[in-house]
């Protein structure tokens, strides 16, 4: 006999939160929060790279079903491989590097020389 789900983000209190932030998560991101590259939102389910929610902590191990910061979008295989593992958040950043120099001494010392 099959097990009953009894997640919250999944049929319980919590699941119009979920969705909602499911909403926002499609709206807003683009990029795989495991592994960094590009999520093509017209692949679909059960396309192995179609957009899926990733929990950054598993509800397995205490993390909150619906709340927008545990949230994160990921490709459907990405998110199989990681499971309910513990992994480190990488931040990926598109943006170029910026260099400055306004960290260089706005004087010198000729004294010391």
């Amino acid at each position: 006999m099959a097990k009953p789900n009894l997640r919250p983000d999944h049929n319980g209190t919590q699941r119009a939160q979920f969705n909602s932030n499911k909403k926002k998560i499609y709206a807003t991101q683009t990029v795989c929060g495991i592994c960094g590259k590009r999520v093509d939102f017209k692949l679909k389910f059960p396309h192995p790279l179609s957009p899926c929610i990733d929990h950054i902590i598993p509800v397995a191990k205490g993390g909150d079903p619906s709340d927008i910061s545990n949230l994160q979008l990921a490709h459907l295989t990405c998110n199989r491989q990681k499971s309910d593992k513990l992994v480190q958040k990488i931040e990926f950043c598109t943006a170029p590097e910026l260099i400055s120099n306004r960290v260089l001494p706005l004087t010198f010392d000729w004294k010391n020389l």
